[in-house]
């Protein structure tokens, strides 16, 4: 009975104390200019779109968003210098492989593999530098 008598209070306490804490963690993920409308100027965008065009190795690419699935094989991604786990994916081509690393690979792997500021040339070369390890 007195857990009934308490939920009242802890609805009521919920509803002071939600808006607040919620506003914080909104303001805490929230990135300012991430959501840009073509032919507008987005700050962000233009600072993001020059870090991908070609200044990062693929190995820093690969460490920063591809190295978490692919050095621990999370959901069948093939590790990193495994030559039998690269082997069937190979013998695709390397044309296929540039595409489920563009365009992702359901259900599993991610359009880019997650770096969304990657260009087309950019996941190329991870994809390159991937395969190299087993050739």
């Amino acid at each position: 009975m007195k857990n009934l008598l308490m939920l009242p209070f802890a609805f009521i306490s919920f509803l002071v104390f939600a808006g607040p804490i919620e506003d914080e963690i909104i303001a805490r993920i929230h990135q300012p200019g991430a959501v840009c409308l073509q032919g507008e100027a987005c700050a962000s965008a233009q600072a993001t779109s020059v870090a991908s065009s070609g200044s990062e190795s693929p190995d820093a690419i690969y460490k920063r968003s591809c190295a978490t699935c692919h050095d621990l094989g999370i959901a069948g991604a093939p590790a990193l210098a495994n030559v039998e786990q690269w082997a069937p994916r190979l013998e695709k081509g390397m044309e296929t492989l540039y595409a489920s690393g563009i365009n992702g690979l359901a259900p599993a792997m991610p359009a880019r593999g997650m770096c969304f500021d990657c260009s087309d040339d950019d996941i190329r070369a991870v994809v390159d530098y991937m395969t190299a390890s087993v050739q």
